[in-house]
């Protein structure tokens, strides 16, 4: 059976609670479990809260910030490693085989990789490069929404050329 609750806890949740500690460490300090301090915390006129909502939430804007610091950081690497790698497709270059009838390990020096290897090397620079801009996604410049007009106006004359050129078929009148 536990044992009963004393003044002494009420005390101890008293005096934690109003240092800042939270029910789960007031109950290890106590070495009572933490429905029972959620008790003693209820019991009292006015209740003792445990709300942290404001801590959390100041947490997670730390914690959302540093992970973006830390998704670019990773994008300019990668951006970095797409460079390099871009680098090799036109750098000489070693290339070795196990050739003839005993397997023997033969090497040649070469101006550039293989056609071959310069199709992985593309590959692997796209997906750095695509990585990238999926971590840190390229800014639109000043002109953008100058843009998504022009491409708007254009996509809505299309359409309507469309249209007539449908209703011209049809041996209507465009109208146009």
């Amino acid at each position: 059976m536990a044992r009963p609750i004393d003044d002494d806890d009420r005390r101890r949740v008293r005096e934690l609670h109003a240092a800042g500690q939270s029910r789960n460490a007031i109950a290890r300090t106590i070495k009572r479990s933490s429905s029972t301090v959620s008790k003693i915390a209820g019991d009292f006129d006015p209740p003792l809260l445990f709300d942290r909502a404001e801590q959390v939430e100041a947490a997670t804007r730390v914690r959302t910030a540093d992970l973006a610091a830390r998704r670019a950081a990773l994008a300019l690497d990668l951006q970095g490693d797409a460079e390099q790698l871009r680098a090799q497709l036109w750098s000489p270059t070693v290339h070795g085989e196990f050739a003839g009838k005993e397997g023997h390990w033969q090497k040649v020096d070469l101006p550039q990789p293989r056609f071959p290897d310069q199709r992985v090397i593309v590959a692997a620079v796209q997906t750095a490069v695509g990585t990238s801009l999926r971590l840190a996604p390229a800014e639109g410049g000043g002109n953008a929404e100058e843009v998504r007009s022009m491409l708007g106006a254009l996509g809505e004359a299309l359409t309507q050329a469309a249209n007539d050129d449908q209703a011209l078929d049809d041996g209507g009148d465009a109208g146009g």
